[in-house]
């Protein structure tokens, strides 16, 4: 399975993107989007004629999603748990590097 590169745009004006554009850009159907907004992978707001808005980050949050759901077998209701762990881990690592200590290359116990 191949997976489209995404390119996460550092923009000062954090336009909105809409399900479609997210979609276009994950290189996946609207619907899959919109399930995973229902799953709570992927932030969205809705406007009040009910239209889902996203950040610039969605897309590259979808690709990630697509590569553990194919790379480990998990499904959509797991990758949450998951994605919330690996998130946890990247804040704690990067704390770890701000605070001067030990990080991936070597642990306190070696």
């Amino acid at each position: 399975m191949r997976f489209p590169m995404i390119v996460v745009a550092h923009r000062s004006d954090r336009a909105l993107l809409s399900l479609e554009e997210v979609a276009r850009r994950a290189g996946v159907h609207p619907q899959l989007i919109s399930r995973f907004v229902a799953l709570s992978l992927v932030d969205a707001r809705r406007d009040v004629s009910g239209r889902l808005w996203f950040d610039a980050r969605a897309p590259a949050t979808v690709a990630r999603a697509l590569r553990l759901h194919a790379g480990l077998g998990l499904n959509y209701a797991a990758l949450g748990l998951v994605m919330d762990l690996l998130d946890r881990i990247e804040r704690l690592e990067a704390e770890l590097r701000r605070a001067g200590r030990p990080g991936k290359e070597q642990t306190p116990w070696t």
